[in-house]
């Protein structure tokens, strides 16, 4: 009768955020989420390839969205602060969002095979950006520096912002990154 009711996929998405952090990502199967949600998992599997993707399934529409973002700002805008405008704008997104990415994030520090397919996701969002910025005219290694250095700043912003208490947005941490990279590499 369960499966019947509205929002199948948030119900997943919620039933596996507790049963990892409960037991652990390795320990919990498929079927007992969508237990956990009151659905079969058959309808499971017609929403994730698999376990990981409850964390990772957003991960395309993520790409998009720093490419198009990118695609946006103003052709005039040096490299990093194109960079850097698609990062603040990406950030917003995320409002509201806080209290599940502080979860995801310690599910998946907590398991190593998550932890290198985080890192294989940063690295497939800094090769989107690097693309989107040789659209626009960047030439290498500006284009890859550019882009490898906002996903550096992107990564230490939302690492700190999952362990703050969320009062602060995510673009706020955003923003202070970029600054310390310009401070930094200004030699200030």
């Amino acid at each position: 009768m369960g499966r019947w009711q509205p929002n199948a996929r948030g119900r997943l998405e919620r039933a596996a955020m507790e049963l990892y952090t409960e037991r652990g990502f390795e320990r919990t199967t498929a079927d007992e989420i969508a237990k956990r949600a009151g659905l079969t998992e058959r309808t499971f599997f017609r929403h994730y390839a698999d376990k990981r993707e409850v964390l990772f399934g957003g991960a395309g529409a993520l790409q998009e969205l720093f490419a198009d973002t990118l695609a946006d700002v103003p052709a005039s805008t040096a490299p990093m602060d194109a960079v850097g405008a698609t990062l603040e704008t990406v950030a917003v997104g995320f409002r509201g969002r806080h209290a599940f990415a502080r979860q995801r994030q310690a599910v998946i520090t907590a398991n190593a095979e998550l932890r290198e397919r985080e890192l294989v996701k940063l690295a497939s969002l800094s090769a989107t950006m690097a693309d989107a910025l040789r659209r626009r005219g960047v030439k290498e290694p500006a284009a890859s520096l550019a882009a490898e250095a906002g996903i550096a700043v992107f990564k230490v912003a939302f690492e700190r912002w999952t362990t703050s208490t969320g009062r602060r947005s995510l673009s706020a941490f955003v923003r202070e990154a970029l600054d310390e990279l310009k401070a930094m590499t200004a030699g200030t």
